[in-house]
């Protein structure tokens, strides 16, 4: 939420974990003091306390027709030292990884898009779909899904894929726990009957605490993509010196060309992935980035 010479750029720009692992780092009932300086009034993310919401008596989004944002769709632009580019347009986006949410601390603030943010609306912020989008996000661990309107800038944490509302990671069960793997859908307005199917729906007391059994997908690191096998065996054999865990080499096809990703994992969770992050980038082989097989 940056106004000034950074309004066309972020609504929520210096959003970050307070630690790897947790996104909005959640302080039920009270808020920290507001430190001098600060625009917002306290320091670390809460949510609202008190029980849950019933999810069920918030209506989701309808999808619609939108003019792109005058503010929020610049591009590229630059947040803490990284350049991202909005894409064209929302329709074909599918990507996998992982959410986060915010809530109580921005709430009522500007958003990316000069809307107020609202932690009891289904909406969301990312860093490369025009704004406004709609998206179904279904957590892959529940199989529970939302649709949201896309309406900010975030998260430029790393390891991050989006940031729903408080309601929205109530609702799929991204909160209390904080973050879960998900796949992102972008939804054509103009052409809503190709929208996949929702999961089966679950009780709205139900949805915020219990989660449903489901496959759980594996979580991995990819350390790299490469065109030549004996690069793609230098890699793994480099992350499989430093010992950081199991290395594996899976090769897919991309553009009808043969492809060897390198790859860490299974993880046990996102904070494993969040610490394993910065060993793999200390070895020289650039950023690592989270992927999600089922």
């Amino acid at each position: 939420m940056i106004l000034a010479s950074m309004a066309t750029l972020t609504g929520c720009g210096h959003r970050a974990a307070p630690r790897p692992g947790t996104a909005a780092a959640p302080t039920p009932e009270s808020a920290p003091p507001k430190k001098s300086g600060s625009r917002y009034s306290q320091d670390n993310d809460s949510t609202p306390g008190g029980p849950p919401p019933d999810v069920s008596k918030i209506p989701e989004p309808v999808p619609k027709v939108e003019p792109r944002s005058q503010y929020g769709n610049k591009s590229p632009y630059t947040v803490l030292g990284e350049t991202y580019r909005v894409l064209p347009e929302a329709n074909g986006y599918v990507e996998r990884g992982i959410a986060s949410w915010y809530g109580n601390k921005f709430h009522g603030f500007t958003t990316s898009t000069f809307e107020k943010y609202d932690m009891y609306a289904y909406s969301a912020a990312s860093k490369t779909l025009p704004l406004p989008s709609y998206a179904r996000v279904t957590n892959l661990e529940n199989g529970r899904s939302v649709i949201v309107r896309v309406n900010d800038r975030g998260p430029f944490v790393q390891n991050r894929v989006i940031d729903l509302s408080y309601v929205a990671a109530v609702k799929i069960g991204v909160w209390p726990k904080g973050t879960a793997m998900v796949e992102v859908r972008a939804i054509d307005p103009a052409h809503p009957e190709g929208e996949p199917a929702a999961p089966r729906a679950v009780s709205a007391r139900a949805s915020a605490a219990t989660p449903e059994k489901t496959h759980k997908p594996a979580l991995y690191l990819q350390v790299g993509a490469y065109g030549d096998h004996a690069n793609a065996e230098r890699a793994a054999a480099k992350v499989r010196a430093a010992h950081l865990g199991e290395v594996r080499v899976v090769t897919a096809q991309v553009n009808g060309k043969d492809v060897e990703r390198v790859r860490l994992g299974p993880l046990k969770d996102v904070d494993e992935a969040d610490r394993l992050t910065p060993k793999v980038r200390d070895l020289g082989l650039g950023d690592p980035r989270v992927a999600i097989d089922d």
